[in-house]
């Protein structure tokens, strides 16, 4: 089985995911719906939260020479 990714603008989008969907041929469909500002919003309250352990002496991380070198 082979597969396609598409760019399209937002206008687009929900038209095009539509007429997929009334393909025969096509199998699956995977939608990138993109992050919401809810989980936007969840994963920042989760990073300062980290944060505030970090400075409380509760989380230890990984020092950021330490981590470049990783990449």
């Amino acid at each position: 089985m082979r597969h396609v990714t598409i760019y399209t603008t937002d206008k687009e989008y929900n038209h095009f995911v539509e007429l997929a969907r009334n393909l025969q041929y096509v199998k699956k469909i995977e939608l990138d719906n993109g992050s919401s500002k809810e989980e936007i919003t969840d994963n920042i309250k989760a990073g300062l939260k980290e944060v505030q352990l970090f400075k409380r002496g509760k989380l230890k991380t990984t020092p950021a020479k330490d981590f470049l070198h990783e990449l």
